[in-house]
């Protein structure tokens, strides 16, 4: 795939952004609104990573890091885009981003329902931790 550019997303991509999810995305999130992803991008410019393909977004992945622990969120790839090496070389571009960091262990967001994600994540080499669940509280309606 050697015209797939992965790019930092900039102020002026969210919109667009937030319509490629209710496309590719499985699932929505409290935070999937212009001032959840505003915040995103504000706080850690380069989280959230774009894939383009002549010039069309295909995929995204937010690869945050909070100092201690390296997060995946929001690892999508356009319908008709899916098994072209798109999600291998987001994932590939966070896993670098967090190595530089210095990251030690990444850790993603799996829908328990979304089979073929599950399939996607393990293939990638990484698998789920059974001995953990995940606890959520949310701070506004």
């Amino acid at each position: 795939m050697t015209d797939l550019w992965i790019r930092p997303a900039l102020p002026d991509d969210l919109d667009a952004v937030l319509a490629f999810w209710k496309t590719a995305a499985e699932g929505t999130s409290i935070s999937d609104d212009r001032a959840g992803v505003e915040r995103l991008v504000d706080r850690d410019p380069e989280a959230l990573l774009l894939a383009e393909l002549d010039g069309e977004l295909v995929g995204t992945v937010i690869a945050g890091f909070d100092g201690w622990r390296c997060h995946l969120y929001r690892l999508a790839v356009h319908p008709q885009r899916r098994r072209q090496g798109i999600g291998s070389a987001l994932l590939d571009a966070a896993e670098e981003r967090f190595v530089r960091l210095g990251g030690r262990r990444a850790d993603a967001m799996v829908l328990v329902r979304n089979e073929s994600a599950q399939r996607a994540w393990s293939a990638a080499g990484y698998g789920p931790e059974e001995h953990w669940r995940r606890w959520v509280k949310p701070l506004t309606d």
